[in-house]
């Protein structure tokens, strides 16, 4: 590999399984030191072993955990915010619940982690001029709205608001940059069962 990363802290949140899992694998492979989370601890076992993959158990649903975690790391080169859940319903069936839900997990908990790392970012900024990397993840159904996954769908659409907004703002006054990854279907592990 080309250790692309090599130096780098890369925190990532749903570091379980699918996207959040490949992820880190990836981003330890190229030199990072990754600090893999997930609400649930004996997914994160499967790092037992694998080179510059670090774990610990996040619920990224309390802001005061986040605060933690974040505040236990000497630095923080790359947010990757993975933490997310696909709600099925159209506007009739959705609950309210259901929406709460979507918001809190899709939305919300990535707006408490960004707001948990900026600090860390723009001082690190400021005193050697390397900027962190914010990677929210997000998903083709911002755009499309698929009836039959409407929480999630406009869910989504929220979190691409708020990714170019601080998208803007950060990378012209912090060196920061925030960044969205709007995937398509993924076979997770879920899925394949």
């Amino acid at each position: 590999m080309s250790q692309r990363l090599k130096g780098k802290i890369a925190l990532i949140t749903a570091a379980g399984q699918g996207i959040g899992k490949a992820a880190a694998l990836a981003m330890a492979s190229e030199g990072a030191t990754v600090w893999a989370t997930d609400v649930n601890p004996a997914l994160l076992q499967a790092y037992q072993g694998v080179a510059g993959v670090h774990t610990a158990t996040l619920d990224v649903l309390d802001k005061a955990a986040i605060a933690r975690q974040v505040a236990a790391l000497p630095a923080i080169d790359i947010l990757f915010n993975c933490a997310g859940f696909v709600h099925n319903g159209n506007i009739e069936l959705a609950t309210d619940e259901d929406w709460d839900f979507a918001f809190n997990l899709n939305v919300r908990s990535q707006f408490w982690m960004i707001q948990a790392v900026i600090p860390k970012m723009v001082a690190q900024f400021a005193q050697t001029g390397h900027g962190g990397s914010i990677i929210n993840i997000g998903s083709v159904n911002a755009y499309s709205g698929e009836p039959n996954l409407m929480p999630y769908s406009v869910s989504k659409g929220a979190l691409m608001t708020l990714t170019r907004n601080l998208g803007d703002t950060l990378m012209r006054e912090d060196g920061v940059r925030v960044n969205q990854i709007n995937h398509g279907r993924v076979l997770t592990e879920n899925e394949a069962k």
